[in-house]
Formats: C-alpha cells, sequence, structure tokens
C-alpha cells in the first residue's frame, strides 16, 4: 500500500512538471509584455527655445515660466536641469521675435517647415524705397542719389551715367535743377534765350537717341542767381526766379543749338506748336515716371544727329527755363570724364577663422 502512494506521488509530480514546462514560454511572454517600457506617443523632438538676455547672449531651454522677479527655465543645456535668472536681465521682446521665427508652421500654413522665417512687410517697403532712390537703369549700373540730370550713354560697347551740368548761359556750371523762368511769346519769331560759352559741349555723349534720367520728387535748390531774361513779351510780363516748382509736371524737349563762333545759341520755338508738328532744330521727348517716384525718364521720339544740343524745360504754354542742360552728340569724341560705370556686384568671399578665434 505504501509503495502503491509512492508511485502516484512520483506520478503527479512529473505531470506537474510537464504542465509547467509546455506553459512556462506562455508566462514569460505575458511577463516580457508587462515588463516592456511604453512607447511615448509623441515621438519628435522636444521643443526648445532660446531665453535672449539683453547683453546679446542667450541660453538654450526646454520651457520657461516668470515668477515674481524671477525667470525660472528648464535649460536644456544642462540635462534638464531648473535654475533661475533676474527678469531685468531678460529681453522678453527678443525672445518672443526669436520664437514667432522659429516656431513650427501651423496646418494649413503655406510656409514648408524648412521655409526662412517671413520678412516683415515694413521692412520690404523700406527696402522697396531704398532701392527706388538709386534704379538699376542697365546691367550693374545704377543711378546715383546725387546728380539731378543724367544721360544714358554708351562708349566702346559699355552703357555709362554722363552727369550733365546745367547752364543759363554764364561760366558757372552745377548740377543742380535751378529755375529761371523767362516769359516768351509764342506767336513770335525765333529769338535768342541762351547762349552758352564754346562751340561745343563739355559732355559729348555717343549715342544718337540718349535716355535721360531727371532727378524728382524733391524741393529744387535754389536759382543761380543769375540777371532775368524776357523775350519777345511785349511789356507783359518779366522773367520770373522761383524755386519751388514740380519737375515732373514740366515738359521736356532737347533743342538743337546753333553753333557760331565761340558760342552756342538756344533759341527760342514756338511752344503752341509742340505736340504733333515736327521740327528740325525741336525734339519732344516721351515722359515717364520711374516706380518709387524719385526718377524721370525722358526719352527722345527721334534720333538726334550730329551737332550741339540742349534740354530744356516747358513750364508752361508761355514759359520755359532758362537754365538748361547742354551736351552733344558725336560717336567718335573721347570718353567723357565723369562718366559712372557699371559697378559688379562682388561675389561673398569667406575668410577661415582659426579655433581659437
Amino acid at each position: 500500500m505504501l509503495k502503491t502512494n509512492l508511485m502516484c506521488g512520483k506520478f503527479s509530480l512529473i505531470l506537474l512538471l510537464l504542465t509547467c514546462l509546455l506553459t512556462a514560454p506562455d508566462s514569460l511572454r505575458a511577463m516580457e509584455g508587462q515588463q516592456r517600457p511604453l512607447t511615448s506617443a509623441d515621438s519628435s523632438a522636444p521643443h526648445r527655445t532660446r531665453l535672449i538676455l539683453k547683453d546679446g547672449s542667450f541660453q538654450i531651454v526646454m520651457s520657461y515660466r516668470i515668477v515674481g522677479n524671477r525667470v525660472r527655465y528648464i535649460s536644456a543645456e544642462r540635462g534638464g536641469a531648473e535654475e533661475e535668472i533676474p527678469a531685468s536681465l531678460v529681453d522678453f521682446d527678443a525672445t518672443r521675435k526669436w520664437e514667432r521665427q522659429h516656431s513650427a508652421p501651423q496646418e494649413g500654413d503655406a510656409q514648408s517647415p524648412g521655409a526662412a522665417p517671413a520678412i516683415d512687410p515694413e521692412l520690404l517697403k523700406e527696402e522697396a524705397d531704398r532701392a527706388a532712390l538709386t534704379p538699376e537703369v542697365a546691367t550693374d549700373l545704377r543711378l546715383p542719389d546725387l546728380d539731378n540730370v543724367l544721360a544714358l550713354d554708351t562708349y566702346r560697347g559699355q552703357p555709362q551715367l554722363v552727369p550733365l551740368p546745367q547752364s543759363d548761359g554764364e561760366l558757372n556750371h552745377n548740377t543742380a535743377h535751378n529755375v529761371l523762368k523767362a516769359v516768351v511769346n509764342p506767336l513770335s519769331s525765333s529769338h535768342q534765350l541762351v547762349q552758352l560759352k564754346g562751340e561745343r559741349s563739355m559732355v559729348q555723349l555717343h549715342v544718337d537717341q540718349p535716355v535721360i534720367y531727371i532727378r524728382i520728387g524733391e524741393v529744387a535748390a535754389a536759382p543761380s542767381g543769375a540777371a532775368p531774361l524776357t523775350v519777345d513779351t511785349h511789356g507783359a510780363s518779366t522773367a520770373i526766379k522761383d524755386a519751388h516748382f514740380d519737375p515732373a509736371a514740366s515738359r521736356y524737349v532737347i533743342v538743337r543749338a546753333d553753333v557760331r563762333t565761340n558760342s552756342r545759341i538756344v533759341a527760342s520755338f514756338k511752344i503752341g506748336m509742340l505736340g504733333g508738328v515736327t521740327r528740325d532744330d525741336v525734339v519732344e521727348t516721351v515722359a515717364e515716371a520711374l516706380p518709387g517716384g524719385h526718377w524721370m525718364k525722358l526719352t527722345p521720339k527721334q534720333n538726334l544727329t550730329f551737332g550741339e544740343y540742349a534740354l530744356m524745360e516747358v513750364l508752361s504754354d508761355r514759359e520755359v527755363n532758362l537754365g538748361v542742360w547742354d551736351f552733344g552728340v558725336h560717336p567718335t569724341a573721347p570718353a567723357n570724364r565723369d562718366a559712372i560705370l557699371p559697378q559688379p556686384k562682388r561675389p561673398f568671399a569667406l575668410t577661415p577663422r582659426r579655433p581659437d578665434q
């Protein structure tokens, strides 16, 4: 009987061991599933921002908050340690601006994640205004911000801007836009308006249809002070000096000068005939305001033949400006001394720095 019980006990122990062996893999797998760390639903990198200080330096932080007169932040540079700094040392405007520029785009935002931050529209407008002061008229050739009247010339295949000096017949030449009004009678015969010194102008252009640029949008300089001149008014009026005028409201014509011994004569013309009647001694121009309203572009309606000319401003149907801009057209003339040449943009060059710099 005892032997039988021992046999049964051994058989039960064997069955128990076999059962444990068969069920062990499932138990181990269940325990492994319970002990495996949970995967975070948000696999993106932690948010980082800059806490910019007033001295120009910054701290890379995970987050920050203002507590009284202190700023407490979680440092991203020191393993998430919580630190604090006086609020008076933090440039909050620069910090918020940096956050706006480097924040992730919202859903539906047209800007791609890797795109550069959008530029402030006011900054774009200021940049456009600055560019309008010196517009580009040819490749790498821009109008300056000082001279008032310039002609676009081409010398040996190179575009150049040549300043045109203004003269009222005296010896002095300047680049200011002065006004010396003279009242003319449109029905009268031709009379001398201005007598220029010398048989040739100091400026000689090499093309037969030069484009002329006039600076506008600013108050003109004071008159030159030469004696006023009245042309065939029959007592109707006298010449008037007036610096308060709008250059854009005037008409501009190119008058061929009559070359005489040691002088060039600019004669009067019938103003009422302008606009439809072609004359050999007067060439009308087409005016076009450049973007920004700082410059006006004048293009002759017809080609200029060899000779001496003067750009004349027609102020009204009975008034002209005796301050003219004289030039000549001679393709074989030498280069103009004060010509403005193209200035190609220089490529950026990075200078290598030593590690200790």
